[in-house]
């Protein structure tokens, strides 16, 4: 580096700068192997349905690793506190690395320490972001630490029946970990959508302003924490139908008083208000599946994982690698068209099987390619912002 700093210290100084490169890079390899697995071209060791490896790594892979690099920079900068950096910092990223590879090295590595590896990341998270929590005294910010802690018993869950202890219950593990990032959409994309859109449309002088309602907002995160418990306890039930349309209704209502539509022309705003409205249709999708036959649960549940989490993920990575890099707070043409890319792979994953069985391939191979197109964008586009120094000198 030019100031004398190493490479591994400059990489290693703020969460975001590994993890968010990993999740993208990860991203869009994961999805391309997921054809590859498909069509039989490699196998699984140990066995295991395709499906399940490919929800399995896109949600505790590729999620968690933009979890990760989202909570190791934003609770810090919250609480004023040191970031975790360095050895720490460089520790967990090899956790995540090693729980990535060491399933493809198998038998060679036992499958229980696959599973202890994986497992291990969200309580070590957990435990590396408490001290700025109980430094920052917010009492809104000590949900995190159970949250992540429910991600773990979903992953625990999942490795329990692919390692032959349990049946049955991985499919729980995932649902529990898709549960567990609609929450936290609820709770961090809610809080970051209303707030920077109020500050820009406040700087412009707009007479329309952003306005929040503590009572629907209390409803709509627990309507999504409600729908967690009731997944957890009485699985696909048509109790959980309900709750899935009544928090669909509450998010919905709340977006709308976020005054999206004066984002237009901001597409690194607008994207934040596009991923909350994933939620919503996502929510609204699972509520119909598990309620009538309108659609299959497998395809409503992408409205979330693809349109929602996609959506708000690379929303999220993007931003706050420009801030915290000391660039500017814009979205250029190409990464803008990464956004639409992520919004349509999930339009055509839960829009085009309503055509019809013989629609599910088209969506299937659509959907994936418009995934890998955007990631490998935003991959291509970051990997030089994620890999040098700030810009601007100053605390980020």
């Amino acid at each position: 580096m030019k100031d004398g700093t190493s490479f591994a210290t400059m990489f290693f100084e703020r969460g975001f700068r590994p993890f968010f490169l990993a999740a993208g890079i990860y991203s869009f390899l994961a999805m391309a192997v997921w054809l590859a697995l498909i069509q039989g071209w490699v196998g699984l060791e140990p066995d295991m349905p395709p499906a399940y490896w490919h929800a399995h790594e896109m949600l505790f892979g590729y999620t968690g690793a933009a979890v990760a690099g989202f909570f190791l920079t934003a609770v810090p900068t919250w609480a004023g506190a040191p970031p975790v950096a360095g050895a720490r910092l460089a520790a967990l990223f090899f956790l995540w690395l090693a729980a990535r590879i060491s399933p493809w090295l198998t038998p060679a590595v036992p499958a229980v320490l696959v599973a202890g590896l994986d497992v291990a990341f969200f309580p070590a998270l957990a435990w590396l972001i408490l001290p700025a929590l109980k430094l920052g005294k917010s009492r809104r910010s000590f949900i995190f630490p159970p949250i992540l802690v429910a991600m773990a018993l979903g992953n625990l869950l999942f490795h329990l029946e692919s390692l032959g202890i349990a049946d049955g219950i991985a499919g729980h593990g995932l649902t529990l970990m898709v549960d567990c990032m609609a929450l936290l959409i609820g709770v961090i994309g809610g809080r970051v959508t209303s707030s920077f859109t109020a500050n820009v449309l406040k700087a412009q002088g707009a007479e329309a302003q952003v306005r929040s309602f503590p009572p629907l907002d209390r409803l709509a995160l627990a309507s999504l924490l409600a729908l967690l418990i009731v997944d957890l306890v009485l699985d696909s039930s048509h109790v959980a139908g309900v709750v899935a349309l009544a928090a669909a209704l509450l998010n919905g209502l709340r977006l709308s008083f976020w005054q999206g539509i004066k984002t237009l022309r901001k597409p690194i705003l607008l994207v934040l208000h596009l991923g909350y409205g994933w939620l919503v249709v996502g929510l609204a999708l699972k509520g119909l599946a598990l309620l009538s036959d309108v659609i299959s649960p497998a395809d409503a549940v992408h409205g979330i994982t693809v349109g929602a989490i996609g959506t708000m993920t690379i929303a999220i990575m993007t931003r706050a690698s420009l801030g915290h890099t000391g660039r500017p707070l814009r979205a250029g043409l190409t990464i803008s068209a990464a956004y639409v890319m992520v919004s349509l792979a999930a339009l055509a994953r839960v829009g085009i099987p309503f055509l019809g069985l013989d629609a599910f391939d088209t969506a299937l191979w659509l959907s994936s390619g418009l995934w890998i197109a955007a990631f490998g964008l935003f991959s291509i586009l970051f990997f030089p912002i994620l890999t040098s120094s700030r810009v601007v000198a100053g605390p980020a």
